[in-house]
């Protein structure tokens, strides 16, 4: 926890909106198995924060548990001033559509086209919506996500791997969220695609204002959109701050994670990524959109 006090200096009284997700003393464990012991964490607003771990460190049973998907055994978890477990129902279905959500893989409905996709949280929090504002609503979204609007009608079989990442985007942006959390969003996808995914993101959450819980493996994501990076090891966030604040400190996990030679080559790819302002965007200010196919595209 020094590394973490350090990094993120405690300021006086801050704003409850200063920090929309809070952290505290989390525990989770399955059976005798102990996932988090004493985690706490907490994520400023308007910031993409990236969080990375070892495999079962837990990054995905702590979105979880934040989301309310997850019951921990201690410790307590306050996001956007509400206290997740210890909600009313009305509470807890205010806050529930005031964040989205990208699992791994997209998580689509398969006997749903993308556009029908993109509706289920609107019917869901908004019943009332006349049916045609609801399918223009979604085509919308579809176009914000980076895919052209004739995505909306196919089925999420039709898509290439990059399209289906778009598609749960769109849904997770269908209710104009504050939050946003992303689990291994490149995952999968080729370096063109996984780019175009970051510039994605980080145009969103300049353009709308969210607060983004990024949880990636990929190095370059880290170094191209990430303001902090959140490090789980040992059971707890072991340190949070930006990449170079990291690199300062010793502890073996961190060293080899960002210096080795993946580390190092990020580091160099993330040069050439700020020089690509001159890329093809969207109208929307998004990244270019992926060309429609009915093929799959390899890793895209």
């Amino acid at each position: 926890m020094t590394e973490v006090e350090t990094l993120d200096a405690p300021q006086a009284a801050p704003e409850l909106d200063e920090y929309p997700i809070v952290v505290e003393g989390l525990r989770n464990a399955f059976g005798d198995h102990v996932i988090h012991d004493n985690l706490s964490l907490k994520v400023r607003k308007g910031e993409i924060l990236g969080v990375v771990g070892g495999s079962g460190t837990g990054k995905s049973v702590l979105m979880r548990s934040i989301i309310g998907l997850q019951q921990p055994d201690a410790g307590e978890i306050t996001v956007l001033g509400h206290h997740i477990g210890a909600s009313t129902d009305d509470e807890g279905r205010d806050m529930r559509s005031r964040w989205g959500v990208l699992f791994q893989g997209g998580a689509l409905f398969s006997t749903l086209t993308v556009g029908e996709n993109v509706e289920v949280p609107l019917k869901q929090f908004y019943p009332e919506i006349e049916d045609t504002l609801r399918e223009e609503i979604a085509r919308f979204k579809v176009r914000l996500a980076g895919l052209a609007e004739e995505a909306a009608y196919k089925y999420p079989s039709e898509l290439s791997g990059g399209m289906k990442k778009r598609a749960g985007l769109a849904r997770a942006l269908a209710l104009d969220p504050e939050l946003l959390f992303l689990d291994e969003p490149t995952a999968g996808l080729d370096p063109i695609g996984a780019a175009a995914f970051d510039r994605l993101t980080r145009s969103l959450a300049d353009n709308l204002g969210l607060t983004v819980f990024l949880i990636t493996h990929d190095l370059d994501t880290l170094h191209a959109i990430c303001d902090r990076v959140a490090v789980l090891a040992d059971k707890q966030v072991i340190a949070v701050g930006t990449i170079p604040e990291l690199l300062a400190l010793d502890h073996p996990w961190i060293q080899e994670y960002f210096n080795g030679p993946r580390g190092r080559a990020a580091l160099c790819a993330k040069d050439e990524f700020s020089m690509k302002n001159d890329a093809p965007v969207a109208q929307d200010g998004s990244a270019p959109r992926e060309p429609f196919t009915n093929t799959q595209e390899s890793g895209a």
